[in-house]
């Protein structure tokens, strides 16, 4: 049974209960037996029709019904340590992954990536049962990752791109007509630093606030971008040379 069915079965029984209902008030409501409505529900085996039922007794629309089971999908802020670990273990897992992440459909990722469907739904298939997303009918992706998701600080997948990505991403391109690249370095306190790093979180949420606002757009019209913050301690190798032991 889909995690998707059992979730809304599951948003049922909360709101029977927070309305004081119990099983036999909603047979009675759609003329049937208790031990048929408790079969419904172990069964997990609403029809259409039983829904809009179960919807009407409850107070809503069957759109409202479904809206609220949505929106109590449980949702990731990050991954284990292992899952992590299996997601750098299979470079097509992984691109699957942060395409799925980024709001990608399947015909997306085969239109733009030389992958196989079937090679594709395998790994969407991996990221189902892990949780990142859920696998609807018709092969349709629905992300389960929270807006401010995000990879575990010195996790697998950050060292992952630190060694594979960073030094790709620094030699550019950086095209001069964009303005895309800055570079500063400045002394500072502990009370300045922590100030930098309130504001850098501040840049990282705005960009996937942006993001957000741009899921809609054809994929013709987006380009893949690479924003990279980074603060710490460091002083030019070429000066630590020269400094007195």
């Amino acid at each position: 049974m889909s995690s998707e069915v059992s979730q809304l079965v599951a948003t049922i029984k909360r709101e029977l209960k927070a309305q004081g209902f119990k099983y036999r008030d909603l047979a009675k409501a759609m003329q049937i037996s208790e031990a048929s409505i408790k079969r419904i529900f172990a069964d997990e085996s609403f029809s259409v029709g039983r829904l809009a039922e179960v919807a009407r007794f409850l107070g809503f629309t069957l759109a409202e019904l479904l809206q609220l089971a949505a929106n109590d999908l449980p949702q990731l802020d990050s991954l284990t340590i292992e899952q992590e670990e299996q997601l750098v273990s299979d470079d097509t897992l992984l691109l699957v992954a942060v395409c799925a992440i980024n709001h990608w459909s399947l015909d997306e990722i085969l239109h733009t990536y030389d992958i196989a469907k079937s090679a594709a739904i395998r790994r969407l298939r991996i990221l189902d049962r892990m949780g990142v997303i859920e696998l609807l009918p018709g092969d349709r992706i629905r992300r389960r990752t929270k807006r401010d998701f995000a990879w575990i600080q010195d996790g697998p997948i950050r060292r992952y791109f630190l060694k594979h990505g960073v030094g790709d991403f620094i030699a550019g391109p950086f095209e001069p007509s964009d303005e895309s690249f800055e570079f500063a370095h400045g002394m500072l306190t502990p009370a300045a630093q922590a100030e930098i790093k309130l504001e850098l979180r501040r840049l990282r949420a705005k960009l996937a606030s942006l993001h957000d606002q741009s899921v809609a757009a054809p994929i013709a019209d987006k380009s893949g971008v690479g924003l990279l913050l980074g603060l710490r301690r460091w002083e030019p190798v070429a000066f630590r040379t020269m400094r007195r032991s």
